[in-house]
Order: C-alpha cells, then structure tokens, then sequence
C-alpha cells in the first residue's frame, strides 16, 4: 500500500513544543516530504527553541540556527558550499517565523529570490511574534489582539500579502499551505524539491497561547481557516500562473473566529467587515486561477 504522506520519521518526539503547537506539526510533515538529503536554515523564532537546546536537537537531519535577518542569505551561501563540495542535489530549506520573513528577514530574502537561488524557504506563520511574548507582525490580520495590539486598540491594518510579494518576485514556485490539510503540503514540499531556483512555501501554524484557542482544536482552526477562505490555498508558477488547489466549502468567517480568544472583542459590524474583505481577496484569487 502507498501513502500519500510517507511514514519516514526525521523529527524526535522530544521537542518542547507547547501542547497543540502548529509549527511543530508543520516541521514534521516537511521534513517527511523533503526526506533525508536535506539542511534546514533555521531563521530566529519558536523554532530556535522548539528544536532544543546546544548540543542537543529535535531534528534528525543537519540543521543550522541563524540571526532573525539572515533566513535567505545564509541559505544562499550554505547551497553554494553544498554545490562546491559536489552535492548540487542536496535541499536547503530555511525555517523562519513570520517575524523573520515579513518583516525582520525580508531584505535578505527578497535579495536572494531576485537572484534565484535555488533553496527551499518556508515561511511557518503563527502571525505575531510568539516566541518573545506575543507581539504584533505584519502577519497579524486585521482586528486581532496581541499584547502590542490590546483589545481596546486591536491591530487596524491588514495582513501583509507575502504569497503575492513572493509571486511578483517571478520566482519559479510560490504556494500556501496548512498543517490540516498535509496531503496538499507534502505535494507541494516535494514539487518545490524538484525545481531548480527559489521556492517559498507560506504555512499558516496556529499558536495556542498567542491566538487563545484550545490546543486541541489545532487542526480543526487550520480547517476552518481554509473553509472560510481566510487562508485558500493555492499555488504559483513563475509569478503567472495561480492554481487554487483545495476548494472550500462556505463557511462563515465567525466560524474560525469565535474559537480564538484574540478575536474575542469584536463587534458585528467588524465581523461583517472582515467576511467582506475574505470574500473580495476570494474573488480576487478565483480571477487570477482563471486567467493563468
């Protein structure tokens, strides 16, 4: 019998993820897409922790810990030695958090797609900065709370569109991807590892403690962000060609907000707004699928 998924394992169970942690999901299910031949470039972030502390590791393949700013510049020099050491066909993924791929690490990343440097770069987004206390990022959508964003000033600016940035960077492959649908993330993990030149993989990773949801409703807040078209998932070729590759169902946006604590005070009328603002980028996204 064939899995979609393959079995191997290159994760230890030791890590010291926070009980329903998305990124962890998140990192496991890559590393069995990507397998063995693989360097993972991980960016500042709960990945600095989660894979635990010098001289131990959670991570069963070579990995490098770097500077928040240093995701796509690292990784570019780390596959030219792999390529002068005779090993051209070794992966190098970066691993970078929101705040090290939005906002801190984007110069070094935007540098090194526009080169085409030929690496994987994951982007897992828990959407604000978790790992030093929960603090807002241009990943953080609109209305939400965070302790830099109190509820009685929530964030009043928009989600940065990176999949958009990194498609209009005309790299070879750009994709979204979610820890409930791992099918669809393992493909096209595997689909990036087989195109030369540069690759982002946008992986929305839901954090517990930092979206106040239930750590056993991980997956089921995973769904729902791609039922109700608050996270689609699709992905890009060479900036041109857009293909949603899960159709959702309908459901409401207050399906997925209501079981996170970081929603907890809005009104209505804001509720209302966010669902419109879903469905336009929804229409916007049908648009672009048709035209490529």
């Amino acid at each position: 019998m064939s899995y979609a998924i393959p079995e191997r394992e290159l994760m230890y169970s030791g890590h010291v993820g926070c009980p329903g942690c998305g990124a962890s999901l998140a990192m496991r299910l890559a590393l069995k897409a990507v397998g063995e031949d693989v360097v993972v470039i991980i960016v500042a972030s709960c990945w600095s922790i989660i894979a635990g502390p010098f001289p131990y590791t959670s991570l069963k393949v070579p990995t490098l810990h770097t500077a928040f700013e240093t995701g796509g510049s690292v990784s570019s020099g780390i596959k030219a030695a792999l390529e002068m050491r005779g090993r051209p066909n070794t992966t190098v993924m970066a691993w970078a958090g929101d705040g090290g791929t939005f906002d801190i690490g984007f110069q070094a990343l935007s540098g090194a797609v526009e080169r085409n440097e030929d690496f994987i770069y994951v982007c897992y987004d828990n959407e604000a900065y978790m790992n030093t206390g929960i603090q807002r990022s241009s990943a953080t959508p609109w209305g939400a709370w965070t302790t830099t964003t109190p509820a009685a000033t929530p964030k009043n600016t928009p989600k940065k569109d990176m999949v958009a940035i990194m498609a209009a960077h005309r790299i070879p492959y750009t994709a979204s991807a979610s820890i409930a649908y791992p099918e669809d993330l393992v493909r096209k993990l595997q689909k990036a590892q087989g195109i030369r030149g540069s690759k982002f993989i946008h992986i929305l990773a839901p954090c517990p403690s930092g979206w106040k949801s239930e750590p056993a409703e991980t997956i089921k807040v995973s769904r729902l962000a791609v039922q109700s078209k608050v996270f689609p998932l699709y992905e890009v070729e060479e900036g041109e060609r857009w293909r949603v590759t899960v159709r959702p169902s309908e459901a409401p946006v207050i399906e997925y907000l209501r079981r996170q604590g970081r929603f907890n005070h809005l009104t209505p009328a804001q509720i209302d707004e966010i669902q419109r603002n879903v469905d336009r980028h929804w229409a916007e996204l049908l648009a672009r699928a048709e035209q490529g």
